[in-house]
């Protein structure tokens, strides 16, 4: 059975004082607690999460999320959508995307070696950003040849721009919720 749930996350803004609200008086509360918000690295769910106290976190963190005990995390609070993400973890949400894609080079290659047809007249490939149906059949007559062992071979077989762009590309369009197929994200 596969899993469902996160088990590592990338920490995206760190609130010192939990999540601002405010009250019907207009007056701002924040929520008890430090708190993160972070992107998930498997199915880049975005979660907040109460922090324990005294720790401290910078974007690009990992920390544990998962089910087990966890060292950082007291409490996963719940998934978020993408509006509810600060104006500080949206800003560096492109970049830890692209730092999870970059370490999880042979799972996304072995996307591009086996996507498949998912209409009649639409391409998994065509999906990602950048890649019509020139690129699509370039890197369906390559992977034929022979699969493709990493972005790096990707690019130059195909001459597709900078694959792990795309990528990111791809998945912000996703977590914005812009899109009607999902390829490697998941609806929360």
């Amino acid at each position: 059975m596969e899993k469902r749930y996160e088990e590592y996350a990338y920490v995206l803004d760190f609130l010192v004082h939990g999540r601002p609200g405010f009250r019907s008086s207009g007056r701002t509360t924040y929520r008890a607690g430090a708190l993160i918000q972070c992107v998930g690295e498997y199915f880049f769910t975005l979660l907040e999460a109460l922090v324990k106290e005294d720790l401290l976190f910078k974007p690009s963190d990992r920390v544990y999320v998962g089910k087990a005990s966890r060292d950082e995390v007291t409490y996963i609070i719940g998934r978020i959508g993408f509006d509810e993400l600060t104006a500080s973890a949206k800003a560096e949400l492109p970049g830890v995307i692209a730092n999870i894609v970059q370490n999880r080079e042979k799972w996304f290659v072995t996307f591009f070696n086996t996507a498949r047809a998912i209409t009649p007249r639409m391409h998994a490939l065509e999906l990602v950003p950048g890649i019509g149906k020139k690129y699509m059949w370039q890197v369906i007559n390559e992977r034929e040849r022979r699969p493709f062992s990493s972005f790096e071979d990707l690019h130059q077989r195909t001459e597709l721009p900078n694959p792990v762009k795309l990528v990111v590309k791809r998945v912000l369009e996703e977590l914005e919720g812009d899109t009607k197929y999902r390829l490697f994200t998941r609806v929360h």
